[in-house]
């Protein structure tokens, strides 16, 4: 029987990081987010794990760049409220379909199991960090605009990356 672990949003993070104008990198981050792991024993093999996050809760620290992330050119939120990532197996990575924008497409992503620890109160909680690629025209994140010296103002390369601890349900 498969135990199921939910995640705790107050000690997790999913961070991306893209870069602009050919010459710096601008981060971001989604601030709802939730997901689950279902596994068999507290190695995590062959885990099935879900993750929705909340569109608008994209944040960059930039009204501007979130306004125009989340409208039709971008996310189209209104549209599109959730992005999902649904996996069957975690064996050191996880393979599993990312939906943007309603376009899916599989997504490797790599993975540490920081290991499994009990808080003062009793729970059990597991860590996990994760950094992957993608490409944001693979799900029709096409904006962009040439820039005069070359080159375009937003790369096509996503970095994703997280930090994320869930917690052992009974």
């Amino acid at each position: 029987m498969a135990t199921k672990w939910n995640l705790d949003p107050a000690h997790s993070e999913i961070t991306f990081k893209v870069k602009h104008m050919m010459i710096s990198n601008i981060k971001g981050n989604f601030t709802n987010f939730n997901a689950e792991i279902e596994a068999e024993d507290d190695t995590f093999a062959n885990a099935k794990t879900t993750a929705t996050i909340q569109t608008n809760s994209i944040a960059t620290h930039n009204v501007d760049r979130d306004n125009h992330l989340k409208g039709e050119e971008f996310f189209n939120a209104e549209l599109n409220p959730t992005i999902t990532f649904e996996s069957q197996a975690l064996n050191g990575d996880i393979t599993g379909n990312l939906t943007i924008n309603g376009i899916t497409k599989p997504v490797t992503l790599d993975v540490d199991f920081n290991g499994i620890n009990v808080d003062p109160w009793g729970n059990t909680k597991a860590g996990f960090s994760f950094e992957g690629k993608i490409n944001r025209k693979d799900f029709g994140l096409n904006w962009n605009a040439a820039l005069e010296a070359g080159g375009v103002m937003v790369s096509e390369e996503v970095k994703l990356a997280g930090d994320l601890q869930f917690v052992k349900q009974a």
